[in-house]
């Protein structure tokens, strides 16, 4: 009569310690969790928008979506005890999704953070925000994949995103997605509304790299070389005689006059296959290298002009 019995009380303390994290967590970072209200548009009637944030530093400083703010005429943030804060933009980066504002509010808490180079497929994850307009609102999931893709609105791709199934909705943008601690581990961006259960986030250390740049600069500063190109495929025995780490690269279509490329005596026509001593397979890979490369610093360019290889040094500047 005991056999049925053990695995039952089993299931019930497994599900008491899931309901147990999922309530700590919750408990622990939704001090942190902020409402976003916007107010968008320009000629004609303004519409209302809004999303989520969180409370990155005691001085004020708040993390959200770029997409969240962009465009904002008047941007006001509710804190988890109600109430309402003027917000300035203190900066914001389309090509990364992520924007930074200001508020002055005293007793601020800011979000414990993980560290999200440790996260593990199938790791407990839980996210926070406003979806609709419903604050508060908390869901659970897992880690479902790590070290997606995702291109922002502005076109630029966004690598290493992490892929879960907590439940994302309109609204949850700009929010916490965090461990079972309660420590943020990357910021709620975008879910496939067709599909179930695929939401993506943001990692925490790259989204910090970016509010750190925009706390500093303002902006985030990214190398352009002036070029426009398509990613080709490279003739198999041509890579190989070149000893090449990719068989695809990069057809320079245009040079623009007086630019870094140009100075380095890159032509039209030519096929990028490498930047920096790494392959570069098609124009994402090239962007991302940038985003790395050393603004006013010669960088190595492998180029294909016709069937030779040539090594050139190109002065990347500021875009």
């Amino acid at each position: 009569m005991s056999g049925p019995a053990a695995p039952a009380a089993e299931e019930r303390d497994l599900l008491d310690a899931y309901s147990r994290a999922v309530v700590g967590a919750a408990e622990s970072a939704g001090p942190s969790v902020v409402h976003v209200g916007a107010r968008l548009g320009g000629r004609g009637r303004p519409r209302e928008g809004g999303g989520s944030g969180f409370v990155l530093t005691p001085d004020g400083f708040v993390l959200t979506n770029q997409h969240v703010v962009g465009g904002a005429r008047d941007i006001a943030v509710t804190l988890a005890d109600g109430s309402v804060w003027p917000a300035r933009v203190a900066g914001e980066d389309p090509g990364s999704d992520v924007a930074l504002l200001r508020i002055e509010a005293p007793g601020l808490r800011p979000i414990a953070r993980g560290d999200s180079r440790a996260l593990r497929v199938g790791q407990l994850v839980i996210a926070l925000g406003s979806p609709y307009g419903f604050r508060a609102t908390v869901t659970a999931g897992v880690v479902s994949a790590l070290g997606r893709s995702l291109r922002a609105r502005g076109g630029r791709l966004i690598d290493n995103v992490i892929q879960t199934d907590a439940a994302l909705n309109p609204g949850n943008s700009g929010g916490p997605l965090v461990d079972h601690r309660g420590s943020a581990v990357g910021i709620n961006t975008a879910a496939i509304l067709s599909g179930q259960g695929l939401c993506f986030a943001i990692p925490l250390h790259a989204a910090e790299r970016v509010a750190a740049q925009l706390i500093r600069d303002g902006r985030v500063r990214r190398a352009v070389i002036g070029i426009g190109g398509q990613a080709v495929p490279v003739p198999r025995p041509l890579a190989r005689h070149h000893h090449l780490a990719t068989d695809a690269g990069v057809k320079v279509l245009s040079v623009e006059r007086d630019g870094p490329a140009a100075a380095a005596g890159v032509l039209p026509s030519d096929v990028i296959v490498g930047l920096g001593g790494h392959p570069v397979a098609d124009v994402d890979e090239l962007q991302r290298l940038l985003g790395e490369a050393e603004i006013g610093l010669p960088t190595p360019l492998v180029v294909l002009r016709l069937t030779e290889r040539r090594e050139l040094a190109v002065v990347p500047r500021e875009a």
